[in-house]
């Protein structure tokens, strides 16, 4: 694995390209979208309100648990958000939960992401260069990946 570049997040044009997502949730077309695509509402760790970001779903658990990743690292606002504050809503397709996020270690983000390339190697392809990464293909390159960007799991609550 060879870093590239600090991913910077998107601004202008590009910006209302990644945002498109959460219109299509909003306007209720969001099972247009599949199982892969997620709408995260938090609430802003300095405003308090609540904020939206559509995220790539890395893996679905039995559990009914949701795993992401900040393709942006730890500056990502949401990835911030989530930490401060933890409970959350969680919509895939039509529906909707609360949830709990919890932060992965390294470890498992790097089993995460090397496990994902397996499953999805183009996406994973893509997304490691999206994050600043060039990549080998192989999965010891993909787990490097996955230990230097943060994971997390969303767990549903009652």
């Amino acid at each position: 694995m060879k870093k590239l570049q600090k991913p910077n997040p998107p601004t202008g044009f590009q910006r209302l390209l990644w945002r498109l997502p959460i219109g299509l949730f909003r306007a209720h077309l969001g099972f247009l979208l599949g199982k892969r695509i997620m709408l995260l509402t938090h609430i802003g760790r300095a405003s308090g309100q609540p904020r939206q970001a559509a995220l790539e779903v890395i893996e679905h658990r039995d559990d009914g648990s949701i795993i992401a990743a900040s393709g942006f690292g730890a500056a990502a606002d949401w990835y911030k958000n989530v930490r401060k504050t933890p409970e959350v809503t969680v919509q895939v397709g039509n529906r909707v939960r609360r949830a709990r996020a919890i932060t992965l270690s390294t470890e498992e983000g790097g089993d995460l992401m090397a496990h994902y390339a397996m499953k999805r190697p183009r996406s994973a392809r893509q997304l490691s260069r999206l994050m600043g990464f060039e990549v080998d293909g192989s999965a010891e390159d993909f787990r490097e990946v996955g230990r230097a960007i943060p994971f997390v799991r969303f767990v549903p609550v009652a």
